[in-house]
């Protein structure tokens, strides 16, 4: 095992130590520290860079049956993160190395080498692993080209339009030759964004009446495909708007997350009969299959600036619990990092 000097004794770590009920409070985490992890056989001892907080991770804090585990209460909460390998007797990861790996929340993580996916600092910024070349983009890439079945030609509304994922969904639709590109956000300044920086050809602020008019507005000929990151009354409005042969692709509900009653369904959903609608949920889990080919067409829009991106990053492992409840309130513009 070759390793550097001077590590610390212990690593700051944020465990779950209650279960939410409805808005996460910060008497539900606890900020600890822990010893040093010690790498076992097959593992590397990785110096964590920048930290990943996503919606879903709401979810896991929950104990309802789901496609992933539940967060283990009192125990490191989990996400993506990319590091500095730090030690390592692993063929193939050297002191020095980058890796994109799923312990986050934490400052130093002890990972097993097959979880653990080099990655080039010199190609990209380590940042970008997290976003729009990482889990985020692919997500974007997946629900969009494979489980909407976008084609050229097609109207495309997308919900959350200004966060990580959405943002990536309208600019890959222009690219790939969408006739109209339609986004909601929260904020004059996402809109603003969203047309001026990101290419959409029209994008409107939800909470400036109610969505289903703003969408007949920006999509008079109706629409083809809804990414929806949001559910509820987006949800609605788009079946609304939903031309014949149109495809729904559910890859989230941010705005039902921290509900304490089941939100009721869309009311219009008859109208999948007349238009021979399809709406079909997706977890980007299923579709890494599609990674290379994602990365090798993605990366170089990134490198040439064609799909443009942003970043809300907050420093400091302390503020990592606030930078998470600032996704869950929209705070960020593009995807929001926390950097060590």
């Amino acid at each position: 095992m070759t390793d550097t000097p001077a590590l610390p004794a212990v690593s700051r770590e944020w465990h779950l130590v209650s279960r939410p009920v409805g808005w996460p409070k910060p008497e539900d985490f606890a900020f600890v520290e822990a010893e040093m992890p010690q790498p076992g056989e097959g593992q590397v001892l990785v110096r964590n860079k920048y930290l990943s907080v996503d919606p879903y991770m709401r979810g896991r804090m929950s104990d309802a049956k789901s496609y992933i585990a539940p967060f283990e209460l009192g125990k490191a909460m989990q996400g993506g993160a990319v590091g500095e390998v730090v030690a390592s007797d692993v063929e193939g990861l050297a002191v020095g190395d980058h890796v994109l790996h799923f312990l986050g929340w934490r400052e130093y993580a002890a990972v097993t080498a097959k979880n653990a996916v080099k990655v080039d600092p010199d190609a990209a910024p380590l940042s970008t692993y997290l976003g729009v070349l990482g889990m985020t983009g692919l997500t974007a890439y997946a629900g969009l080209l494979r489980t909407a079945a976008f084609k050229e030609g097609d109207t495309v509304f997308v919900s959350g339009a200004a966060g990580a994922v959405g943002g990536q969904v309208g600019q890959l639709a222009k690219l790939k030759g969408a006739s109209r590109v339609i986004g909601s956000a929260g904020s004059p300044e996402k809109v603003k964004l969203l047309v001026e920086e990101y290419g959409f050809d029209a994008a409107f602020n939800y909470k400036d009446g109610p969505v289903s008019k703003q969408l007949r507005a920006a999509a008079p000929d109706g629409i083809d495909v809804y990414f929806d990151n949001v559910g509820g009354d987006h949800l609605e409005a788009a079946i609304g708007s939903l031309n014949e042969g149109g495809r729904i692709a559910v890859c989230g509900m941010i705005s039902v997350y921290n509900n304490t009653e089941p939100a009721p369904g869309p009311r219009n959903l008859a109208r999948l009969i007349q238009t021979r609608g399809r709406i079909e949920g997706f977890l980007v889990g299923d579709h890494y299959d599609l990674q290379p080919q994602f990365v090798q067409e993605v990366a170089p829009w990134v490198a040439s600036g064609e799909l443009k991106y942003r970043e809300t990053v907050v420093e400091g492992i302390e503020n990592n619990l606030e930078a998470f409840l600032g996704v869950l309130r929209g705070d960020n513009t593009g995807k929001m990092i926390v950097k060590l």
